[in-house]
């Protein structure tokens, strides 16, 4: 085994075991809070979804790209291949829905009574949780496609089409793949759509309020940080990440179907950068959760 097998294989092991270690603590955090009596709002729910799609994304191809980068063959049955990819789809896909989901709740809920969303707070808890079950119904469905194409290795039916992932094998077919492309890609991108749009609003609308509060009292602004602007950088940092990471990933797509030099490199990268996000956002949102739980309760008591 090369020298740099063992290397990428010791990065994603590291990787897979910071996230996991990570979105385990964010969900058991949220939960043990849910029982000991907080009544936890749809905010955290949320980000409990969040966790376990992290969680699955990471455990669906983080263990074994690290399994394959030690040398190891064929380890994964037709049953296991199936699984592991429709799983991972399932859980990429909720984790750019909930991270949606809570970006709208939060631009819902720092609205001013003015403005338009304001007529959207009575019922966001119910809305915006639904949403999030349905984010999981929609794709463990479009997922299912995984289910039909991908097969284990040792399978040799039809190896003229196969296409080699590394573990797993799928079949190749241009006007298939296309459509298997658009199907996962129009969801992803009015997620991170209305993603971008939820945080440009409640980005607006701390700015305005900080500004407010500046002009009423600017005797007393103090020179730390409010919770509105900590609030701001959180929300900023989240969503940036989220695409910073995702188009990254996107581009390396590319750079894997049209390149013929380096695959093991491209793929290996764009694995790694896939486990980014899910690796950092618990760390991203337990660092300021007194802040957020703080500016919540005061835009929610307006």
């Amino acid at each position: 085994m090369a020298a740099s097998e063992v290397a990428v294989g010791g990065i994603f092991l590291l990787q897979t075991v910071v996230g996991f270690l990570g979105n385990c603590f964010l969900f058991h955090h949220y939960l043990l809070l849910n029982f000991n009596g907080f009544r936890l709002r749809s905010r955290y729910w949320i980000v409990i979804h969040l966790s376990i799609a992290n969680i699955l994304i990471l455990l669906c191809k983080g263990v074994p790209q690290t399994m394959l980068s030690f040398g190891l063959k064929d380890f994964l049955s037709d049953f296991g291949c199936k699984g592991t990819y429709y799983l991972h789809r399932v859980g990429r896909g909720v984790s750019i829905g909930s991270t949606t989901f809570l970006s709208v709740y939060q631009a819902i809920t720092i609205s001013p009574l003015e403005s338009r969303c304001s007529e959207f707070k009575g019922r966001r808890q119910e809305q915006i949780g639904s949403s999030v079950y349905l984010s999981w119904i929609l794709y463990m469905l479009i997922s299912s496609v995984n289910l039909v194409y991908v097969r284990a290795k040792y399978i040799k039916n039809d190896t003229a089409n196969i296409i080699d992932m590394g573990y797993c094998v799928t079949t190749a077919d241009k006007i298939r793949d296309l459509l298997y492309v658009a199907l996962f890609s129009v969801p992803d991108f009015l997620f991170m759509g209305f993603m971008v749009w939820a945080s440009t609003i409640t980005v607006l609308i701390l700015h305005r309020h900080k500004q407010k509060m500046q002009h009423m009292s600017s005797a007393k602004v103090s020179s730390r940080s409010s919770p509105e602007t900590k609030a701001v950088q959180t929300i900023l940092l989240l969503v940036s990440t989220f695409v910073f990471f995702y188009t990254l990933s996107c581009i390396f797509i590319v750079c894997i179907t049209f390149s013929s030099h380096h695959k093991w490199l491209l793929v290996n990268v764009f694995v790694l950068l896939s486990g980014c996000f899910p690796t950092v956002s618990p760390f991203l949102i337990l660092r300021p959760e007194s802040t957020w739980r703080r500016a919540t309760i005061y835009y929610e008591d307006k």
